[in-house]
């Protein structure tokens, strides 16, 4: 399928954060005039993002501050698909450890789960900008003394304004060394998201696309859950990366405002 027949033919289309929408703090250019577009043109759309360390509201609030109107129903996150996983597994009171903020902590407290810090069935772990050796080390020894090991995404890095810092998976892997136990990692390139929010726009996959910056999450996440795939090369993959890679995205876009005047060209008046 073509360029201009594959925009033209979506209905849908479901949105990362990080390194599409902005970096860090600051907005990408044109990030405001393609969620009016999607909304003008009747094009159903979701935020699906693997940062958790935020509730929806707080990045209905974030995304405000730079322009963006959306809804907190509208906002999908790893930390909500962490604790709705969680929920098919394990008793409403279960014993959490928790390594991650307010995201991921209330995502788990609404859904029932006693957050502690010791004797933990289960250690969930996110991002955390403030975590410390100390926190690291006791969801290390929980995870020894048998706890399931959970992760809320994969993300090694995450585009900001200073540049490409540590993420998640970063954090995953130093518990993963520390204890010698692989987690079971929920977002994306899990489909579990992508499931998510086709069925809450009651979308099909054929006329849906994902938009992402990442091949690795967001394109195969994408390819798993039979999305077309939009890359954008505002975020983590450049043009390098793009073109030594197997995994190949449907269409490619310098950013979310080019990717706007080209969709708009082709729908037309």
């Amino acid at each position: 399928m073509n360029r201009d027949n594959m925009l033209g033919s979506l209905r849908n289309l479901i949105i990362d954060m990080d390194g599409v929408l902005y970096r860090g703090g600051e907005a990408i250019a044109g990030a405001d005039r393609l969620i009016d577009f999607l909304r003008q043109r009747d094009i159903g759309f979701r935020l699906a993002t693997n940062n958790a360390t935020r509730t929806p509201q707080q990045f209905v609030d974030k995304l405000a501050g730079m322009g963006v109107q959306v809804q907190p129903h509208e906002v999908i996150t790893s930390a909500l698909a962490t604790a709705s996983y969680l929920t098919g597994i394990a008793p409403a009171s279960a014993r959490v450890f928790v390594v991650g903020m307010d995201g991921l902590q209330i995502a788990l407290r609404e859904a029932g789960f006693r957050l502690v810090e010791d004797s933990a069935e289960f250690v969930v772990a996110g991002m955390d900008f403030t975590v410390c050796y100390e926190r690291l080390a006791q969801a290390s020894l929980q995870i020894r003394a048998g706890a399931a090991f959970i992760g809320t995404n994969p993300d090694l890095t995450f585009p900001s304004e200073r540049g490409i810092l540590p993420g998640a998976g970063s954090l995953l892997a130093f518990l993963e060394a520390a204890s010698g136990v692989q987690p079971t990692v929920i977002g994306k390139p899990g489909t579990a998201m992508m499931e998510q929010a086709l069925s809450s726009m009651a979308a099909e996959s054929a006329t849906t696309a994902i938009l992402g910056d990442r091949l690795e999450t967001d394109i195969l996440a994408g390819h798993r859950a039979g999305l077309r795939k939009i890359l954008v090369l505002s975020g983590v993959t450049d043009e390098a990366i793009l073109s030594g890679s197997e995994l190949q995205p449907d269409l490619v876009f310098d950013d979310v405002a080019h990717l706007h005047t080209v969709w708009e060209g082709v729908l037309g008046d």
